[in-house]
């Protein structure tokens, strides 16, 4: 049980952790590359050193100096069979991908996790990997971890309609595309994070996206790139949150990626009404510098194509909302409810404990606004989003407030709640 952090105003400036989307694929893209991959600022978190660490064990040598990752790419023909199951940890990234990856591999490979993996639901990426000839199966004939992977060379083309908007069921049919024998298509339900189509162009390969719609012919071979991942969005959203619902408090937040296709968040603050400046923007890292300020703030609708674009960041916006003037609805935001936790009980389950009056639905979040936030005991869930939300509520709560299962918030940011207090002048 934590205590967890008061604040009377925050100030500061901060380099939030490295982009944990591009982390994970930075790894990826470099093993299954031909030649040398570079890799600066990656993020040293638990789910990212969990792919790193998959790929060893599939014989990729991987060297950490600490500043640098080196990876000496093998391309997709040189991973190795596994005497062992690889672990995964939490990783839904890692396992979902990979299963796209070892598709095309000619050897069975188990994939496990911890508990929260294990009811992790993964039919909707094994079932379009299955129809391109792999064979996946889950758990005594379930669709959970342990996943076994029995890959082939003679991966079929697929054409595939999205049944969800889903960046990891997307990037997972993509990896096996490239390595299939002619063009798949993929139509998108609606457009989601778009880093593993812009790294495939990165390491040379070839891919062509109109809207919703994407193209990509295989067999395809990549290369080795010097990598330098940004800032991540999903890590930076709980300051920007703290910095507009803290009194007196003014954040910079520095090199954080503001990709189109994950600046749901950015849109939000600004339709609520929120002080936010962007300044020194880099368009080659999609990178720019983050300044909030306290900020009066108004209730608005969250649905349709921006939901993809901030998924992560939902529970946040949640407690955002809970100090809007009216009311805050979420909606078309089924996907949170196979995230590590069913984020959306989640969410209203534990910020009502404080004080908030949140509705849960099938599909999202009603939330009705401003309400003060109290003390009380609450839980991560074993969910590092849920329990950084919490930390951020926390804040501006008039009571202590206790945090059971803090450990959680490690598999995403190691250092938050010492990142959180440094920016604390008068808590």
């Amino acid at each position: 049980m934590k205590k967890l952090s008061h604040a009377k105003e925050l100030k500061g400036t901060l380099r939030v952790p490295a982009d944990k989307s591009i982390s994970h694929r930075s790894i990826m893209f470099g093993a299954i590359a031909n030649g040398k991959t570079t890799v600066r600022n990656f993020l040293r978190a638990e789910d990212c050193l969990s792919t790193l660490h998959a790929f060893q064990a599939l014989g990729v040598p991987i060297e950490d100096d600490g500043e640098t990752i080196t990876i000496e790419g093998q391309g997709f023909g040189g991973l190795k069979a596994v005497d062992s199951p690889i672990d995964i940890g939490n990783s839904g990234t890692t396992i979902r991908l990979m299963m796209g990856i070892l598709s095309g591999t000619d050897f069975e490979t188990t994939l496990f996790g911890d508990d929260s993996l294990s009811k992790r639901p993964m039919n909707r990426v094994m079932l379009p990997l299955q129809s391109m000839g792999a064979e996946l199966s889950g758990d005594a004939g379930s669709e959970f971890p342990p996943i076994i992977v029995t890959g082939t060379d003679q991966l079929t083309t697929i054409d595939y309609q999205m049944p969800m908007a889903s960046a990891q069921v997307k990037s997972a049919i993509l990896f096996a595309a490239l390595q299939a024998h002619g063009k798949s298509t993929i139509l998108e339900k609606e457009v989601s994070r778009n880093h593993t189509e812009e790294m495939i162009r990165q390491f040379g390969g070839t891919i062509t996206v109109s809207g919703k719609k994407i193209e990509i012919e295989g067999p395809q071979v990549l290369s080795g790139q010097d990598v330098i991942v940004p800032g991540d969005i999903s890590s930076a959203a709980f300051f920007l949150v703290a910095g507009a619902i803290t009194p007196n408090s003014e954040l910079t937040l520095t090199n954080v990626g503001i990709n189109p296709t994950r600046t749901g968040i950015i849109d939000v603050l600004q339709a609520m009404g929120a002080e936010l400046e962007i300044t020194n923007e880099d368009s080659r890292n999609q990178s720019a510098d983050l300044t909030v300020r306290t900020s009066k703030l108004k209730g608005t609708t969250i649905e349709g194509d921006l939901i993809p674009r901030l998924i992560d960041e939902l529970p946040v916006i949640a407690l955002l909302a809970t100090q809007a003037e009216g009311t805050t609805v979420i909606k078309d935001a089924e996907e949170l409810k196979v995230k590590e936790t069913n984020r959306i009980d989640a969410t209203a389950n534990e910020l009502n404990k404080l004080g908030a009056d949140i509705t849960a639905t099938e599909d999202g979040l009603i939330i009705k606004g401003p309400t003060p936030l109290n003390g009380g005991t609450v839980s991560s869930l074993g969910d590092h989003r849920i329990g950084m939300m919490l930390q951020v509520a926390a804040l501006i709560s008039k009571g202590e407030v206790l945090l059971d299962l803090p450990e959680a918030v490690a598999i995403s940011y190691p250092k938050f709640f010492e990142d959180i207090e440094s920016l604390i002048t008068g808590g």
